[in-house]
């Protein structure tokens, strides 16, 4: 496994990989990896001749300097997660992805539309943020496919339109939410949460699963299901919900009256003691979410092919 700093060195390896015929996997993160970001270089290693793992917390996308300054920076854990399905890993300075630093770069890329609702609202800036980074990501990376988590589905949307906007020649794949086995989706800012939030914590999957079986139950009305996630996150005394919400899936757009089930999405946004936390699930079960024991080595390395995963969790998906 290579470990690169600079944007030249990253384009040159897989410039060459490429040269050789062989396809290009992506797998952006933040660092701070878990199993979910495991599962998705698992799953870049399945369908791809070479990984790269890029690990850079984007200060762009931090409206709260106390947040960032707060968020986990593990890199020898990170690289020891890496090793077991990336060859290339690329770690860049903040200069070295913003060279006018610590001036904020002249041009950024804004993507209108479904990034100004649910978490465009409550962080104002932090889309803009998250495209410029990727838009630069893709930019170093060139021809490949991108892997990010379902878990950051607005993330997704957002990275979606932008690499269709842009004509950018990058497949983006969204990956199934790994949870853990009391329903909690992994999750860097997990670690964050005292003993006591951390419990309070599953409240958002169990929001989540409330809301779906409003809608199993043959609700239609977004008011209500959301009245019923809602309910549900009032009995956590330690939570303090942001939105619950329901959603069209590919627009983001929350209907009053609910239609085909299969293009839905319940969203879930909270603050636990100090922790914002997000959640999500589609309507109906079909996402794929691989459970891993608490603690355990296999949560950090040999995360199976969600399509070999041994467990769904059908109540939240």
């Amino acid at each position: 496994m290579d470990v690169v700093h600079t944007r030249a060195a990253c384009a040159d390896a897989l410039d060459r990989a490429r040269a050789a015929d062989r396809t290009v996997g992506l797998v952006p993160t933040m660092g701070a990896l878990h199993a979910g970001h495991t599962s998705l270089i698992a799953r870049a290693r399945a369908e791809c001749d070479v990984v790269v793992v890029t690990i850079f917390v984007n200060p762009l996308q931090f409206g709260d300097p106390d947040d960032i300054a707060a968020y986990p920076r593990t890199l020898d854990h990170d690289l020891a997660c890496a090793e077991a399905g990336a060859d290339v890993v690329f770690v860049p300075s903040v200069r070295e992805m913003y060279p006018s630093w610590p001036d904020p770069p002249a041009t950024t890329v804004s993507v209108r539309g479904v990034s100004e609702v649910w978490e465009g609202a409550s962080r104002p800036g932090h889309f803009d943020g998250v495209a410029t980074v990727v838009a630069k990501l893709f930019s170093v990376a060139g021809r490949c496919r991108a892997y990010f988590g379902l878990k950051d589905f607005q993330q997704l949307a957002v990275v979606r339109q932008l690499t269709e906007d842009l004509a950018l020649p990058v497949e983006v794949v969204g990956c199934p939410i790994v949870r853990e086995p009391d329903g909690l989706a992994f999750s860097s800012r997990n670690v964050r949460l005292s003993p006591a939030e951390r419990a309070a914590a599953t409240v958002l999957s169990r929001a989540l699963a409330a809301g779906r079986a409003a809608l199993a139950g043959g609700e239609r009305s977004s008011v209500a299901v959301r009245a019923a996630m809602r309910a549900v996150v009032e009995t956590e005394p330690l939570v303090d919900l942001d939105y619950a919400a329901v959603v069209d899936a590919r627009t983001l757009a929350d209907p009053a009256h609910v239609g085909d089930l299969a293009g839905v999405r319940l969203l879930i946004a909270a603050r636990v003691g100090p922790v914002r936390l997000i959640d999500n699930c589609a309507a109906v079960a079909e996402d794929l979410a691989v459970a891993m024991p608490t603690g355990s080595q296999a949560a950090l390395h040999g995360v199976p092919h969600p399509a070999d995963a041994p467990r769904q969790l059908e109540r939240i998906g």
